[in-house]
């Protein structure tokens, strides 16, 4: 969905949906209150308190490398949010398209073994018993099952927490204050003066990690290129603000919506456009794992990474949680 225009202001009609938000906020109170089952290995939630994309699943990505780092193998569990899958299913890149196993799931499948499951606590199960020593939650911040040992929130610097109120009337999953009462780390993503701006606008009662979205670094050219660039995921203007900020020349930008299919009548439509406007078809990393294989060799792909100046708030965090490994091991 699109975030409707009156997420970021006061007004009327947040004022008049906001009974419908208190409903909303008192059952996700009694949701994350249930308790869940517990593992015998550390599991990590990684999610936020907004509707919408923030950056959780580049958060996730970092999260695997540096687990790894401390000689663990994480796997991933995901609700597949787009996909039909009911799971627990691990995820096959080679045998599971973006219809099935959802986009991100998709997107996570070769840093580490992704498991896609509605039901979050079977899926969990499902990945220790296939030897996960720690577990990472995509989402799921909203929910108790599986219980959990360090629970992340991300936050988007730049879109904050909007008008502050509960969906409907707002953009938030639950108020502020509960989520960070929950929350262990804060993953705080953006430029630096939008960050600064956050803090002064913001109190963070919890460890913060500050970090950005960046390109990866490909030896592709940017410069000049003239591109029709398309994105479907949760704020189209940072796609394309990436775009800008390498030097590409975008003569038209395409904002879709988060998650939305890519059917190859919209792909042609899109094709024969760029071709009048003489300039290239171009797409995030999650709008890629959605074409159709035919559409894929012809359209370019801009991959970002989470950069970090200092993780040592997680690394402490992790540090707390994770078994140690015997030395040689």
């Amino acid at each position: 969905m699109k975030a409707p225009g009156f997420w970021s202001r006061g007004g009327r009609l947040p004022a008049f949906l906001s009974p419908l938000g208190a409903l909303y906020a008192a059952a996700t109170a009694r949701r994350v209150a249930r308790g869940g089952r517990r593992l015998g290995v550390p599991v990590v939630c990684v999610g936020n308190l907004s509707v919408g994309g923030t950056g959780k699943t580049p958060v996730v990505m970092s999260l695997i490398e540096r687990v790894k780092a401390l000689g663990l193998e994480p796997q991933v569990v995901s609700r597949g949010y787009g996909g039909t899958l009911e799971g627990p299913v691990w995820v096959d890149p080679a045998r599971h398209d973006a219809s099935e196993a959802g986009d991100e799931p998709l997107l996570m499948a070769p840093f580490a073994p992704v498991w896609v499951a509605k039901d979050r606590g079977a899926g969990a199960e499902a990945a220790e018993a296939a030897g996960a020593e720690t577990i990472i939650l995509d989402d799921g911040f909203q929910s108790a099952d599986p219980a959990r040992d360090l629970q992340i929130v991300v936050i988007d610097a730049e879109a904050g927490f909007g008008n502050g109120r509960v969906f409907p009337a707002g953009p938030l999953r639950e108020p502020v204050a509960a989520g960070l009462a929950r929350a262990d780390l804060v993953v705080l993503i953006g430029p630096e003066h939008a960050r600064k701006a956050f803090r002064q606008a913001n109190v963070l009662p919890k460890p913060v990690v500050d970090a950005e979205l960046a390109p990866l670094e490909t030896g592709m050219d940017w410069t000049g290129i003239r591109v029709l660039a398309f994105a479907g995921i949760g704020r189209p203007a940072k796609f394309f603000a990436t775009l800008r900020g390498l030097g590409a020349e975008i003569v038209e930008a395409v904002p879709l919506g988060d998650h939305q299919p890519l059917p190859l009548p919209l792909l042609r439509r899109l094709t024969e456009r760029a071709a009048r406007l003489d300039a290239r078809l171009v797409c995030t990393e999650k709008d890629a794992v959605r074409l159709p294989p035919g559409a894929r060799a012809s359209i370019l792909v801009v991959p970002v990474r989470l950069r970090a100046p200092d993780w040592s708030a997680l690394d402490d965090a992790l540090a707390r949680i994770l078994p140690p490994r015997d030395a040689g091991s």
